[in-house]
C-alpha cells in the first residue's frame, strides 16, 4: 500500500518513517527554546536533537539529566514525545480522526495496520480503539499505584512524578525525574528495595512490552490459552523465560550480598527493565561481567511486535530457536505450538539478527575509536541504543558529536524497525518469476 504526494509514490513504510522524523524535528525545536530549559537559556541543537530522538524512539539515553536540565514545560514536551513514540504518530492521528467522525481511507487503515503490526486489515479500527483503551487504562492504574510511594517521599510533587513515570514505563522509555532528588543520572536507584515502586513499574513495562495483539487475545479468550494465536503463545512463553532465567542469575550471583527483600526487588527489576525500558535500580557498573553480558542480550532481544518496546523482538528469538531445533531434528520446516512457521518469517528473523549484531558491533567500534572508550562499555551503549532501552554505564553525557550521531541513528532504526527501514529504502521489484540455477554450499 502506498500514497502519493506531489506526484511521487510513497510506501507505507516510508510514510511511517517520515512521520517519526517529523515528530523528532518538532520535538527538537521545542526543546531548544529557553522555556524548555530550567536555566531559561537556549539549549544546544545537538543536545535537543539527541533528547528528542531518545524520547520519540522511547529509548531513555540522555546527555542531560532530565530533572535537572528541563523545566516543567520541557518535561511535558518529553512526556508528549514519549507518548507519541510509544503509540506511533500514525495510530494517534488515525484515532483522533475517527473520534472526530472522519472516514479513514484504505491507505490510512494500511498505515495503522503496519503501525500496530496487525495480521489483517479487517477490524483494524476496532483494534486501534482497543490499543488506546489499554494504553490509557494501564497508565492510569500505574500512576495510581505509584502515588503512595512518590507522594510519601515528595508530597504534592508525587502526583506529577507518578504520571510521568507511569507513561515512561508503559511506553518502555526509561526517562526519569529523579536527578534532583537522588542524584544526577541516578534513575530509580534510590528505590531499589521498594516493592511499591518496583512491582508497578515492572508490570507497566511488561504490559507495554508484550504487544497489543497479545492483549487482544487475553481480552477475548481469557485463560483459554489453546485459542491464542501462535504469536501470542510465543511472546508469552519467551517473555516468561527471559524474565525468570536472568532474575535467577541476578538473585544468586550479582545481588547475593543484599538482604532478601532488596535482593528480590533488584533481581526482578534488572531482569524486566532491559527489555526495553531503561530504568535501573542498581549500579550497573558494579554488576558482574556475566550480569552485564546478559543485560546486553536482553536489550537486543527487546519486546514484542506491535508493542511499545523495541529490539529484535521476542518473536524473532522464538523463530530462530524453532528453526535451530528443526535443523537439529532434520525437520523440513520449524514449528511452534503445533503450527508450521512460514519460510519468510525465518528469513526475516535471520536478517534481523545479522542486522542488529552488525549495527551493535560497528557502532561500538566507532564510539571506541572516536572517544577512546573501552569496547565493552561501547557495546553496552550501542546495544542499548539499537534496542531502544536507555541503560548506560555512564558514558553517554561525555560522548563527542560523531558518537552522538551514531547513537541517534541507532535509536531511530531501533524504534522504526530494521525491516521497516530496509523495506522503505529498497522498493519491491514484484514477484520473482524466475530463479537462478541451484548449487549446494556447505555450512557449519
Amino acid at each position: 500500500m502506498s500514497g502519493r504526494w506531489m506526484g511521487r509514490r510513497f510506501s507505507s513504510f516510508q510514510i511511517i518513517i517520515t512521520g517519526f522524523l517529523a515528530v523528532i524535528l518538532v520535538g527538537t525545536l521545542l526543546l531548544t527554546l529557553p522555556v524548555s530549559a530550567k536555566d531559561g537559556q537556549w539549549t544546544p541543537l545537538s543536545d535537543a536533537l539527541f533528547t528528542a530522538t531518545s524520547a520519540v524512539c522511547v529509548t531513555g539515553l540522555v546527555v542531560r539529566d532530565t530533572a535537572a536540565s528541563w523545566s516543567v514545560f520541557g518535561q511535558a514536551v518529553l512526556l508528549l514525545l514519549i507518548q507519541i513514540g510509544g503509540l506511533g504518530l500514525v495510530s494517534i492521528t488515525a484515532f483522533f480522526a475517527v473520534a472526530s467522525g472522519r472516514k479513514i481511507s484504505l491507505l490510512q487503515r494500511s498505515l495503522v495496520q503496519e503501525s500496530v503490526s496487525a495480521h489483517q486489515l479487517g477490524g483494524i479500527l476496532e483494534m486501534l480503539g482497543f490499543v488506546f483503551r489499554v494504553t490509557f487504562l494501564a497508565e492510569l492504574v500505574g500512576a495510581l499505584l505509584l502515588l503512595p510511594t512518590f507522594c510519601a517521599a515528595y508530597g504534592g510533587e508525587g502526583v506529577w512524578l507518578s504520571v510521568f513515570h507511569a507513561v515512561s514505563a508503559f511506553c518502555n522509555a526509561g526517562f526519569d525525574l529523579m536527578g534532583e532528588r537522588t542524584g544526577a543520572f541516578s534513575s530509580l536507584t534510590g528505590f531499589g528495595d521498594r516493592l511499591g515502586l518496583v512491582l508497578p513499574v515492572c508490570l507497566l513495562i511488561v504490559v507495554g512490552g508484550i504487544g497489543f495483539l497479545t492483549w487482544d487475545d487475553i481480552a477475548v479468550h481469557r485463560f483459554r490459552l489453546r485459542r491464542y494465536r501462535m504469536q501470542s503463545k510465543a511472546i508469552l512463553a519467551v517473555s516468561a523465560v527471559l524474565i525468570l532465567l536472568p532474575a535467577a542469575l541476578f538473585f544468586f550471583h550479582d545481588f547475593s550480598g543484599c538482604g532478601l527483600n532488596e535482593r528480590l526487588c533488584l533481581s526482578l527489576f534488572q531482569a524486566v527493565s532491559p527489555r526495553t525500558a531503561g530504568f535501573n535500580t542498581a549500579d550497573l557498573n558494579a554488576m558482574s561481567g556475566a550480569g552485564r553480558a546478559v543485560t546486553v542480550v536482553l536489550m537486543l532481544i527487546g519486546g514484542a511486535p506491535g508493542s511499545t518496546a523495541g529490539g529484535m523482538k521476542t518473536t524473532t528469538l522464538a523463530v530462530l530457536l524453532a528453526n535451530a531445533f528443526a535443523v537439529m531434528r532434520r525437520r523440513k520446516s520449524p514449528q511452534l505450538f503445533g503450527r508450521r512457521i512460514e519460510e519468510q518469517a525465518v528469513h526475516s528473523a535471520a536478517t534481523l539478527l545479522v542486522l542488529y549484531l552488525f549495527l551493535t558491533v560497528a557502532g561500538a567500534m566507532v564510539l571506541s575509536v572516536a572517544d577512546g572508550l573501552p569496547m565493552a562499555a561501547c557495546l553496552f551503549e550501542t546495544a542499548s541504543a539499537v534496542g531502544t532501552v536507555g541503560l548506560s554505564l555512564g558514558i553517554t553525557p561525555g560522548l563527542g558529536l560523531l558518537s552522538r550521531l551514531v547513537l541517534i541513528a541507532l535509536m531511530f532504526l531501533g524504534r522504526v524497525g530494521g525491516l521497516t527501514l530496509l523495506y522503505a529504502a529498497v522498493q519491491s521489484e514484484g514477484a520473482e518469476l524466475s530463479q537462478r540455477p541451484l548449487e549446494k554450499i556447505n555450512v557449519g
